[in-house]
């Protein structure tokens, strides 16, 4: 199996604001989604696991961050979205980066992809040597906020729903086990897609629910290995920025409120500045394990 690349084990992803990675690069309606990978990672990742003309696979890739980062590093993408909106959204986003000369291609296909990425197999090109997502979780903390005009609350959420009936197919609507037990099946079923010693990088974050922090990426760990791949590393992707040897807080209004919550209340508490960055290769393809239940 081929060995992993060296690389450091921070990576300053945050210099830039996620607003101004996103501006000129995709559409405006991109910024409805309520939990979007950040651009700097996604393409730090395809620099350091890929090479020019490799596929890439994003199997939640939602507004297609993943794939429009592929293509114009040169990369061929292939993306599942279940939600036909954000489906649609990354279609128009992949159609931004070609405008804008953007040498890979992608592709998005809708559905749940546990069960898509066996359809699409046989037309795939060629098998993806990397698997770039992340896991919709925390979703206390998602969304957008705006100031009321009913005064009824001094702000309003918004932009805070993967779909609007909180459907119990989308991983995010799913209790901490069953989302994990669906994404070790998701990523089970699209092993067949990567190449032997193909790098798999998830990207998550701890939370906290009612004011206990969940290890939530221990807990996605552990899921990827059920599905059968092998952990070669783990990261540090910054969502703050570096300057002067200090840090600027990247820090979204929940996230603040929330910790300030928990502080007024005697927990120690802080804002979290990053992503784990878990690193997995697939082995050789042998028989898949049985999808054991993944303790929550």
């Amino acid at each position: 199996m081929k060995r992993s690349p060296r690389m450091p084990s921070v990576w300053a992803t945050g210099q830039v604001q996620a607003k101004g990675q996103r501006t000129g690069r995709y559409s405006r309606l991109s910024l409805e989604h309520p939990a979007k990978m950040l651009p700097a990672i996604a393409r730090h990742a395809i620099r350091v696991f890929t090479e020019p003309g490799d596929l890439v696979l994003d199997p939640m890739c939602g507004i297609g961050t993943t794939l429009v980062e592929a293509v114009h590093l040169g990369r061929e993408a292939v993306g599942i979205e279940l939600e036909a909106k954000w489906a649609s959204i990354a279609r128009i986003n992949l159609g931004v980066a070609a405008v804008q000369g953007a040498e890979g291609t992608g592709e998005v296909h809708i559905g749940d992809a546990a069960r898509v990425a066996g359809q699409i197999a046989p037309a795939v090109s060629s098998a993806a040597s990397l698997l770039l997502t992340s896991p919709p979780y925390g979703a206390m903390t998602h969304g957008l906020v705006r100031t009321r005009r009913d005064g009824a609350a001094k702000v309003a959420k918004w932009s805070h729903r993967y779909n609007r009936d909180k459907d119990r197919a989308n991983l995010a609507y799913q209790r901490p086990e069953e989302l994990l037990a669906s994404f070790t099946t998701i990523l089970a079923e699209c092993r067949p897609l990567l190449k032997p010693g193909a790098h798999v990088v998830i990207t998550a974050r701890p939370f906290r629910v009612k004011g206990e922090l969940v290890d939530f990426p221990a807990r996605v760990a552990r899921a990827v290995e059920v599905a059968g791949l092998v952990p070669v590393g783990r990261c540090v992707a910054l969502l703050c920025a570096l300057r002067d040897g200090g840090v600027v807080s990247r820090t979204s209004f929940f996230q603040a409120v929330e910790t300030r919550r928990l502080r007024d209340a005697g927990t120690a508490a802080h804002v979290i500045q990053h992503e784990d960055v878990l690193i997995f290769q697939n082995p050789p393809l042998s028989p898949v394990p049985a999808l054991l239940a993944v303790a929550a």
